[in-house]
């Protein structure tokens, strides 16, 4: 049998997925020993404790092996796949695809002891990530399981490159290929998958050529109507994850075990070390928001915000970043090592999620500089990429402050725990209709609870209960944002 030792065998090793992260879990395979490979192929799906991500291969060749099996945990620079880049056929002793797991189980338990480093593959380049790395090119991916229409994958002309690049997540410039390939965000790409919708047919109606989600439910729905089909599954339903207590069979058992991994353990971990070390404090307030009410009616109907995500959180985020703007020291960080108090010149807001794969909080980038249009529109993608389970570990770092909006769970307020390295995290109740003393009469008015936790050591009593009583007072009086802002 030929050795791994070959100039013709490459081995892909795990890459760090994240910023430092030590493992991740192979969640599924999307190719088996004597499938064709070519670069930039997406070839698994790997979990880490801040995300799920698809890894491709860096280069062109046919699998040899899987060294391990889908749901095994897997140390960063360990061989996970090798790969006969001479160009000749599968290797005689490659196992067919039906034998393939039981050949990955046995590969797994041969696995060399993994390295300390993750050094470069065989081509010379580092593994990168879809989304971060090199542009792929016109591949030929392996289908996966499950009714698909494949998009057309092409560059785009040359001036339209730093765009379609930027909206795909690749830098880098696209190979040559037949025909252009569709501006698109990732979320967009991911629903029109779903449905079924070839992108290449879609007309845009969205800036510079982009195609939005309204779009493809345009194009998806004469499709549907003559015979309905049966939305796929979310991606995340499919992945191992935290079970669910409720979604647990217990077949008569009095206990059920649930291994803490992925997400689970790292916001575990996460908010067990912020609840010892940033001195908690938090701070409660009710006010009237019936008039932001009011507004966010008024808002949904304007042709400016047509499309994009308008609810009470879009107001309220707003509100903070106002409140942020006139009281600035509210966003810093606490340096240790320094002894130094970091003030940030920019704010990173981020949104509590609760996902199928457990809470994750990613931020939008510089959020401070956003209009109202350009807010709605990241916190829909934000919400859309996160309940898709596509969420990236970028997208989860450098936040600044963060939003957790409880009151979608019914729940009137909490004491929410900071989110490590911020400075406050804002917790907004469920907004109920309740008696209210209103210009000296008792009347029902949309009220809610808002409770605002920092971090001691950085935020004094008066500094917190300013930024707090300026959020109340912009939702009280949402006419604010302008003459504030």
């Amino acid at each position: 049998m030929t050795t791994m030792t070959e100039a013709s065998v490459r081995e892909f090793k795990m890459p760090d997925v994240g910023e430092g992260l030590t493992e991740a879990e192979i969640l599924k395979w999307y190719v088996q020993p004597g499938d064709t490979v070519t670069d930039g192929q997406v070839v698994c799906e790997v979990e880490t404790a801040k995300a799920a991500v698809e890894l491709p291969i860096p280069y062109d060749g046919v699998v040899r092996e899987l060294r391990f099996p889908e749901g095994t945990t897997v140390d960063v620079g360990t061989p996970i796949i090798t790969v006969d880049v001479s160009g000749g056929a599968a290797p005689a002793g490659a196992a067919p695809a039906a034998e393939a797991p039981a050949a990955a189980a046995a590969a797994a338990a041969a696995a060399p002891a993994p390295q300390e480093e993750a050094p470069s593959v065989g081509s010379g380049r580092q593994p990168v990530l879809v989304g971060y790395g090199v542009a792929t090119t016109s591949t030929k991916r392996r289908p996966r399981k499950g009714p698909e229409t494949p998009a057309a994958a092409a560059p785009a002309a040359p001036a339209a490159q730093a765009l379609q690049s930027e909206l795909n997540g690749h830098g880098g410039a696209p190979a040559a290929v037949d025909r252009p390939r569709p501006l698109a965000k990732p979320p967009v790409r991911k629903l029109a998958k779903d449905l079924g919708v070839d992108l290449a047919a879609v007309t845009p109606t969205g800036p510079e050529g982009i195609i939005t989600r309204e779009d493809v439910h345009a194009a998806a729905a004469p499709q549907q109507a003559p015979a309905p089909v049966e939305p796929a599954a979310p991606a995340p339903a499919a992945r191992p994850a935290a079970v669910a207590p409720a979604a647990v069979s217990y077949d008569g058992a009095r206990e059920t075990r649930v291994p803490v991994k992925g997400v689970r353990k790292a916001t575990a971990q996460a908010m067990v070390g912020s609840a010892f070390t940033a001195p908690h404090v938090t701070e409660f307030v009710t006010v009237d928001v019936t008039r932001t009410m009011k507004l966010v009616d008024e808002l949904k109907q304007d042709k400016d915000l047509q499309g994009l995500r308008v609810n009470p959180l879009l107001l309220i985020a707003k509100a903070l970043l106002v409140a942020v703007k006139r009281n600035p020291g509210i966003n810093a960080s606490w340096d240790e090592a320094a002894q130094e108090i970091v003030l940030k010149h920019y704010v990173n807001l981020g949104i509590a999620a609760a996902t199928p794969r457990g809470l994750i909080v990613p931020n939008i980038k510089d959020a401070h500089d956003k209009t109202l249009p350009q807010l709605a529109e990241a916190l829909g993608e934000l919400v859309a990429t996160a309940r898709e389970g596509k969420t990236s570990p970028a997208a989860m770092q450098g936040g600044t402050l963060t939003i957790t909006n409880v009151g979608v769970f019914g729940v009137d307020t909490g004491t929410p725990i900071l989110n490590p390295g911020e400075s406050a995290i804002l917790a907004v109740g469920a907004i109920k209709l309740q008696p209210w003393v209103h210009k000296g009469k008792v009347k029902p008015r949309q009220v809610t609870t808002l409770a605002l936790s920092f971090d001691h050591r950085l935020v004094d009593g008066e500094l917190g209960s300013k930024v707090l009583a300026d959020v109340a007072a912009v939702l009280e009086q949402p006419k604010r944002l302008i003459t504030w802002a």
